[in-house]
Order: C-alpha cells, then structure tokens, then sequence
C-alpha cells in the first residue's frame, strides 16, 4: 500500500525531451498517458507539465537545476532511487504551485470538498494518494469523518474551523497521514483517527499548545505532549483512544464500550506512561448512548482519563475521573 503523496527530487539534467522519454512514453505504455502544460505558472525559472493517465493517476513534474515528481501512479524507473519529501520539505515555490494544481482539480472533481479550503489543504497528501484517494473523500462525503447523524458539511465545518486555526500546520504531514491510504474504507480506524483532532480541539479550546506523535525512551510514542506557558508542573503527555458504538459490539453497554477501549490502552503505552492522561472520544455515540454514559460517569479503567464528546456544532460534553493535570472545566460542558 503507498503512503501519502510526497515528492521526489532528480538532481539530473531535464528538458522537455527527457520528460517525454524518460516520464511520458513508459507511463503511456503502461497506462495511457497524456502530457499537458501546467495549469498554473510554475515558480520562476522552472518549466513543468501534467501528466494524467487514463486510469484516473495523476502526476505533475516542474524542473530547473533540480526537478520535482509528484504522482499517485508508478513511479518511472528514471525516478527510482530518488528520495521522498513531503510538501515542507520541498522549497516553498515548488509546493505552493503543486498544491494550487492539485486544489484546482479537486474544485473540478470534488467542489464540495474543496469548499472547505483548510481541510482540503490539509489533507491533500491523503486525498491524492495512489490508495486513499478515494476512501478518504468517501469517508467525508458518506461518513461525515466519523460524526453520526450528521451531514458532511456540518462536519467539514467542524473541521474547517479547527484547522484554520493553524494548530497543526507544522504538522501536516504527520497527522494528515493518520488518516491512512487504504484503497477501502474503514470507518472504525479513520474515525478513532478524527478522535485525536477532537482531542486536540478540546485541549487547544482550553489554552494548551500541543506536539503530536511523541517518541519515548519507553519505545512507544504517545498521540501528543501537551504545555502551557506557564505550566510549574511541566508537559503532560495524552493518548487518545475512541470506541465505537456499543451497536453490534460485544461491549453492549456505553460504559462496557468506554471500559473496553480503555483497557486496550492500559496493556501497554499507559502501562509505561502511568501518569499520562487518557482522553476517551465518544463523538461516535449517539444521543441517547451519551446521555446514558454522562448520566453515569463510570471509570474507563485507567486515571487520570477524560470522557468527552464533541458535536459538529462545536459543543463537548464531557467528565473526569482521577486527578486530571489538566484545566477543562471551561471548555467540558455538562
């Protein structure tokens, strides 16, 4: 399965004859392929071209003293041992004008998507993908990115304004990626994947800045590091888990889902990180499962944990269990 998308980097001599030798004619033969001029004017002194294929791949390439590949198809042999980069990896002209080609198509292809310019922006490594391409839009267009009985606007609202905030900008790559690149799609995982950026909301709604994907001595990485300016107590570290709906699952009770799930965590990034705090998402549940689960306030089996749940209009509700390190109580309704 290919990740997401990145760019390789030819230190090679280009022109245009080399594009149709070298890119152009293997991809032809293997799929049909059309080489076209760039939509957008590339960054100055680079020359670049399109190339689509007719199984739907895509590829764009623009070269001066160094060229850039980026494609969701199979990469041409003249490109095989050049090195990967993500999009802030690359200089700043060559992924401005490679991403507003990719936006432009997906407001050709997907207008609904593209409406939602910080979402589209931000997962456009995932929703060009050689294999997620088109689970990862089906799951925002039929599964409203995990929210239930919701439309996907008011979802990608939810997300949209999250994310122009910017909490996560200098971390694209790294969550974005999260979201996965299967060829189908699984609603389960790439939902507990939108739990860590509900997670995320709630913290930064309370005044925190976070650091995602945190790599420990211990071998594990915790889903964030969590500070504030003036914090005596230090970074507190997070790790987010999210059950799925107590429907059809052998936790058939809101509690028995939430105490499951969190005994999954517990047998090993909590078991070496004890004082790190759980956040349960519950945004999965429906109304009458939450009311029941707040109602009772029951443990998840590991403190200190949050219980929270998010709607697409912006609300959490949510409770505590064990001494949380944590200032919530502004930003968990009742």
């Amino acid at each position: 399965m290919a990740g997401p998308l990145r760019f390789r980097r030819s230190h090679g001599e280009w022109d245009a004859s080399r594009v149709r030798r070298d890119l152009h004619t293997p991809l032809d033969r293997t799929f049909g392929a059309t080489l076209s001029s760039a939509w957008y004017k590339p960054p100055g002194g680079h020359s670049a071209r399109r190339l689509e294929m007719d199984n739907g791949d895509r590829a764009l390439f623009v070269w001066n003293e160094d060229a850039f590949w980026l494609g969701n198809t199979r990469t041409p042999e003249t490109l095989w041992r050049t090195e990967k980069y993500t999009f802030e990896e690359v200089p700043y002209p060559v992924a401005r004008w490679a991403q507003r080609e990719l936006l432009a198509e997906l407001g050709m292809t997907d207008p609904w998507l593209a409406a939602y310019e910080h979402v589209a922006w931000f997962f456009l490594p995932v929703l060009f993908s050689k294999d997620g391409r088109e689970s990862s839009r089906a799951f925002f267009a039929e599964h409203a990115a995990g929210f239930p009985d919701a439309a996907p606007d008011d979802a990608l609202g939810f997300y949209e304004r999250f994310l122009s905030t910017g909490v996560f900008d200098d971390h694209r790559y790294i969550m974005a990626a999260k979201l996965g690149t299967s060829e189908h799609v699984d609603r389960t995982r790439m939902s507990a994947t939108m739990g860590e950026f509900n997670a995320a909301k709630v913290l930064t709604d309370a005044g925190y800045a976070l650091t995602p994907e945190i790599e420990l001595d211990s071998g594990y990485a915790l889903d964030f590091r969590v500070t504030t300016n003036n914090d005596p107590a230090g970074p507190v570290l997070v790790e987010v888990t999210r059950p799925g709906r107590p429907a059809g699952r052998s936790a058939g009770t809101p509690a028995a889902a939430i105490r499951q799930t969190g005994a999954a965590k517990t047998d090993d990034q909590l078991a070496a990180h004890p004082d790190a705090v759980l956040f349960v998402d519950c945004s999965s549940f429906h109304d009458d499962e939450w009311a029941a689960l707040a109602g009772e306030r029951p443990g998840v089996g590991y403190r200190p944990a949050v219980v929270f749940r998010a709607r697409p209009d912006g609300s959490v509700a949510g409770y505590e269990k064990g001494s949380v390190p944590l200032e919530l109580d502004g930003v968990l309704g009742r």
